[in-house]
This record gives structure tokens, sequence and C-alpha cells, in this order.
């Protein structure tokens, strides 16, 4: 981030609800189609999934003190990360759709914005991006 704001380039965070994750729909691999490519996702399998489900519960407490949920609670933290964040999260649905907008309207406190940084620094994600074939084609 401080190479881009140096740079003035905006940062266009991709997959910011952890596909599908942050949404809490996804609470074991078992929750995934038979041939969702999530599957493959070192993030959503067995003992990443595990542990990354700390993360999502952390998130979940959160949201849920504040009134709203998992996934809104992430987009808003990353739309108070500076008007040079953009998150571009995906959907299928318009419920979800509209769930991702009301984000615009949170207004996190500057104590809520150092919990869920505090939540961030003590449950690191567990599990590559994507498989090991295909992190050669990602600038990590």
């Amino acid at each position: 981030m401080p190479v881009c704001r140096e740079l003035d380039i905006g940062f266009v965070a991709y997959s910011p609800l952890g596909r599908g994750f942050l949404t809490g729909a996804i609470q074991q691999t078992a929750d995934l189609a038979a041939d969702d490519w999530r599957r493959q996702n070192p993030r959503f399998q067995a003992g990443n999934i595990d542990r990354n489900r700390a993360l999502l519960n952390a998130v979940t407490e959160l949201a849920s003190e504040r009134g709203c949920t998992p996934a809104q609670l992430a987009l808003a933290w990353l739309l108070h990360r500076g008007p040079d964040v953009v998150p571009i999260p995906g959907t299928r649905r318009t419920t979800r759709l509209d769930e991702n907008a009301g984000a615009a309207l949170i207004q996190l406190t500057v104590a809520e914005q150092q919990r869920i940084d505090e939540v961030l620094a003590t449950h690191a994600v567990a599990g590559m991006r994507y498989p090991e074939a295909h992190m050669a084609a990602v600038n990590v």
C-alpha cells in the first residue's frame, strides 16, 4: 500500500470475501458442491478450513455486535482503508448484491477498526491462495 500511495495508484481488493468464506455460508468443505472449484483451493481443504473458521468466528462476533453481516463488516473495513482501496466482491444473487452495497453505509469507529485489525493480526489465514500448480502464475 505505501508504494501504491506513493505512486498515486489505486488498490483493487480482489475476492474481498475470501471466495465466499466471509459470508459464513461455508463452514466446512462438505458445504461446497462436489464440482465446486474451491474444493481444490488450499484454504478450503481439511485443516486449513478449520483454522480459517476461527477467523470467521471472530469476524462474525464483531459483525453481530455491530448489527451487520460478516461480509458487510469485511467490506466496510476495506472501504475505511482509504479512498484508494476498492473492493470488488462477486455475487450471483441480488440479495447478496444488496447486502454488499449496504457495507458502504457502515461507518466504523477508530476503535472498531482497531478491533478488526487485532483480529486479523491474531488469526492468520491458513492455506495458500491457490493450488500450488496455479501459484506459479501469481506474483506473490
